[in-house]
């Protein structure tokens, strides 16, 4: 029986498969002076960093914020004290878009995830173009080839790749081809469902060097305490506060404004 991750990857990579654009135009159209705002860095500071993520709706929960202002919703998450932003670009699966990161990116100062089933190198480049800062890499759904050759070319194009893992055995590919930001996501691929135990049970196998986040599953501020005291650097949160009705104090309130300290 087909997963939802079985269904989302398998159409990512038909697209791309049909996609007739040459990876070299792509390249070309670069701008090497176009700014980009440090990701990592953003993040490798004291304290709990949030990753505030812009999402309309997921698979598993259907619509979250369907309406949402991108621009309107960047603001909020920065007045709240975000480190950085994730904004879903996938549209046939989460309502995303290119659009919309580009214009969360435009009204604040943060820097910017691209949220989205990365599986081409012509996606990672995509990525720079629309304007992100950083690009998401899911161990799950890459070989190790892969994944070397996409985190290469993000360095490249100067900006981040956050390779998200799910495991111990995911991790060692990820220290593997020497990712230095690696995401815990808690919530399972396949079903959807959340190991709120996942993300503690891997952060004392994530090297002091590398920037640790937990991702998915985190509601509350006893959520992030818990994370905080396992060793993560930050937390990115969606749902949660995506359907918050104050957006602003719901990042204030997860931040690490008290809630513990870098390991």
């Amino acid at each position: 029986m087909a997963t939802y991750l079985d269904d989302i990857v398998a159409w990512h990579r038909q697209r791309a498969a049909n996609d007739p654009r040459s990876l070299d135009d792509l390249l070309e159209a670069v701008d090497p002076d176009q700014p980009v705002r440090g990701f990592r860095e953003s993040l490798n500071v004291p304290g709990l960093s949030v990753i505030a993520e812009i999402k309309r709706r997921s698979p598993s929960k259907g619509l979250l914020a369907d309406e949402l202002d991108p621009c309107e919703v960047a603001c909020d998450y920065e007045t709240g004290g975000a480190a950085s932003l994730s904004v879903l670009t996938d549209e046939k699966h989460f309502g995303g878009s290119a659009v919309d990161l580009a214009a969360a990116r435009a009204s604040c100062g943060l820097p910017v995830l691209r949220k989205d089933f990365t599986v081409t190198q012509r996606d990672v480049v995509d990525a720079r173009l629309m304007g992100a800062d950083a690009v998401l890499l899911i161990a799950a759904v890459l070989t190790d080839a892969e994944l070397a050759s996409f985190a290469d070319l993000a360095g490249s194009l100067g900006i981040d790749a956050l390779v998200e893992v799910h495991d111990e055995k995911e991790l060692d590919r990820a220290l593997g081809i020497g990712c230095t930001l690696i995401g815990v996501n808690q919530r399972d691929l396949e079903t959807f469902e959340v190991d709120t135990n996942r993300a503690v049970r891997v952060a004392s196998e994530i090297p002091d060097h590398v920037v640790a986040v937990a991702e998915s599953g985190v509601r509350s501020v006893e959520d992030a305490q818990r994370l905080a005291a396992a060793g993560y650097d930050a937390i990115l949160v969606g749902e949660s506060l995506v359907t918050s009705s104050d957006r602003s104090q719901s990042v204030w309130s997860l931040g690490g404004f008290g809630i513990g300290a870098r390991r």
